[in-house]
């Protein structure tokens, strides 16, 4: 099997690192396009063996092609490669914003997106999964096994894409920006260095992790386990519960809101 990826910014970097690392591909087994070819450079000076090619020639060549580029970009691309894609390929979408229905009413090749995260560079998280009506069975655990092989799949429809991209995809990024947060403000309220603050969050959120992972503790177990009466831990976090109360909430709206007008550029890219 090839698996072809047009577009090497950063999370098509991710994915390829991170299926190579894993050992679920071979750099042969990979073919790479990038609008800017000096951009491939970083790869092959570190998997010689990952092939290059134009984007006719990747999709061409590529029975799974992972479409890497920019929401506006895709178009574009489809217009470029669109004769290139018979029945039996697969085209994946990368971003929430591009969905399998717009895909499968412009093209007859087999659909699917495939949204991942960061996390996926260290062979964890999550990658969310919406399959098109024409993938069979064999399609479908030929790309799950994939998957699988740096991260836990989790098949979602097209209505819950948003949220689960803010939970997967973003959440990375929102959650170290609140850790950066606790960070800062215990170096501003106390004498602890931001080399020692920053490696205790680190190593706590690491642990947390892990016995999150190995399922002895649940979210509120974990807190419930922490918490004891009348002590610290609950005096600090009925001050978090009343200054985060409603920030979830307002960014979710925020996401929501900003997925809704990238959904109409989309549509009107698709229009033209």
């Amino acid at each position: 099997m090839h698996i072809g990826f047009i577009g090497t910014g950063s999370m098509g970097t991710i994915l390829i690192e991170a299926f190579i690392e894993s050992g679920a591909l071979l750099p042969s087994q990979i073919i790479a396009s990038n609008r800017t070819r000096e951009k491939l450079s970083p790869l092959l000076a570190k998997y010689p063996g990952i092939n290059t090619a134009a984007n006719r020639d990747v999709a061409l060549q590529a029975d799974f092609l992972f479409l890497c580029v920019k929401p506006l970009d895709y178009r574009v691309v489809l217009d470029e490669i669109r004769d290139c894609l018979d029945d039996q390929k697969l085209l994946l979408s990368i971003t929430s914003s591009v969905g399998v229905e717009r895909l499968e009413s412009f093209l007859t090749c087999k659909v699917a997106r495939v949204i991942p995260s960061i996390t996926n560079a260290a062979l964890s998280g999550a990658t969310l999964v919406t399959m098109g009506r024409r993938l069979q069975d064999e399609d479908a655990q030929a790309l799950f096994t994939l998957l699988s092989a740096i991260s836990t799949p989790i098949h979602i429809g097209e209505a819950e894409t948003r949220i689960s991209s803010d939970i997967v995809s973003c959440g990375p990024a929102f959650f170290s920006f609140l850790l950066q947060r606790f960070i800062d403000s215990a170096i501003q309220e106390t004498s602890l260095s931001e080399g020692q603050a920053t490696e205790m969050m680190t190593q706590m959120i690491i642990g947390m992790g892990r016995l999150l992972e190995d399922g002895r503790f649940s979210l509120p177990t974990l807190q419930q386990r922490v918490c004891v009466p009348g002590g610290v831990t609950g005096v600090g976090l009925r001050v978090i519960d009343a200054e985060t109360k409603d920030v979830f909430t307002q960014t979710i709206q925020a996401t929501q809101e900003k997925f809704a007008s990238d959904l109409a550029e989309v549509k009107a890219s698709f229009s033209k």
